[in-house]
C-alpha cells in the first residue's frame, strides 16, 4: 500500500481547472519529484495533500486513511510535514524560536501553553528546546540559533524552512522548491541533507523543483503535469527521454542531465 495515494482528484478555481483528474502515488522511502511549467498545479496538489484546499473532487489517501477533508494541522499531526516556496519564517525572531514553534505543533503543549510556567511545561519546554537544537544540528545551522531569522543569508533562511518542516516530526516530507536562490555548494549540501532524511530518517520526499539536475539527482521517481494533467510518471532515465515531457516542459529538445 502507498504511502500516499491521490485518487482522480481535480481542483477548480471558478471555471479554470487547477488540476484535472490526478492520480498518482507515492510510496514508503520513496523520494519522488513532481514536476512542470510554471502553472502546471504543483503548488495546488500540495495544498491539497496538505489539507489547505479541499479538492473539487476526488480523494487524498495516507497510509489508508481517508484524509482529504482534514485541516492543514490535522495532516500535519497525521504526519505529513511541508515547507513553502517562500521561506514562511517569523523573521523577527529567532532561529531557535522558529523550530520551537514546529516543535510545538505536535506536541502535547501548545506554544501558548509554554507560556505558564508550570513545573511540567516547563520539562516540557526544555524537551522543546533541545528537539529543536537537534534539529538545527541536522541541517547543519545550530551556530545560528540565536541570530534574528531576518538576519539570515538566503540559503540559511532555506535550511530553516526545512527545519521548522522537520520539528514537526513528519513521515512525509512535502519541499516545495527546496534550493531555490541557492549557489551550487548551497544546492549539494541541500541535496545531501535530503537523501540523509530519507535514508538515516526514514522520511518519504515528495518534492516540487525546478532544477533538473537536483530532480535528477536526487529522485526515484518523477510526476510531470501540464495544465493540471499527469503526462507522465517513472524514472528519471524514463522522463529525460520522454518527447512528451520535453516539449511540454522545455518548449523543444532540451539535455536534462
Amino acid at each position: 500500500m502507498p504511502l500516499l495515494r491521490v485518487k482522480s482528484v481535480s481542483k477548480y478555481f471558478g471555471g479554470l481547472a487547477a488540476i484535472s483528474d490526478l492520480t498518482m502515488h507515492v510510496d514508503e522511502g520513496e523520494i519522488v519529484g513532481l514536476i512542470g511549467p510554471n502553472g502546471a498545479g504543483k503548488t495546488t496538489l500540495f495544498n491539497v495533500i496538505a489539507g489547505v484546499y479541499k479538492p473539487t473532487h476526488g480523494q487524498v489517501m495516507y497510509k489508508g486513511e481517508d484524509i482529504t477533508d482534514l485541516r492543514p494541522d490535522q495532516t500535519c499531526n497525521k504526519g505529513i510535514g511541508r515547507t513553502f516556496q517562500g521561506s514562511v519564517i517569523l523573521k523577527e525572531y529567532s532561529v531557535l524560536l522558529n523550530v520551537m514553534v514546529g516543535c510545538y505543533v505536535r506536541s502535547q503543549i501548545g506554544f501558548l501553553g509554554s507560556l505558564f510556567g508550570t513545573p511540567i511545561t516547563n520539562r516540557r519546554q526544555q524537551a522543546i528546546t533541545s528537539q529543536a537544537m537537534e534539529k538545527l544540528k541536522l541541517m547543519g545551522i545550530d551556530h545560528v540559533a540565536n541570530q534574528l531569522a531576518m538576519n539570515l543569508p538566503h540559503g540559511h533562511q532555506r535550511k530553516l524552512g526545512v527545519t521548522i518542516a522537520l520539528a514537526t516530526n513528519p513521515e512525509l516530507l512535502l519541499l516545495d522548491e527546496p534550493v531555490t536562490g541557492m549557489n551550487p555548494r548551497e544546492t549539494a549540501d541541500m541535496m545531501a541533507i535530503i537523501n540523509r532524511l530519507r535514508d538515516e530518517l526514514g522520511i518519504t520526499v515528495l518534492l516540487v523543483e525546478h532544477d533538473m539536475k537536483v530532480v535528477m539527482g536526487l529522485c526515484n521517481r518523477i510526476v510531470v503535469l501540464d495544465f493540471g494533467h499527469k503526462i507522465a510518471d517513472g524514472t528519471p532515465q524514463e522522463i529525460s527521454s520522454n518527447e512528451q515531457v520535453i516539449e511540454a516542459y522545455l518548449g523543444g529538445k532540451e539535455d536534462f542531465t
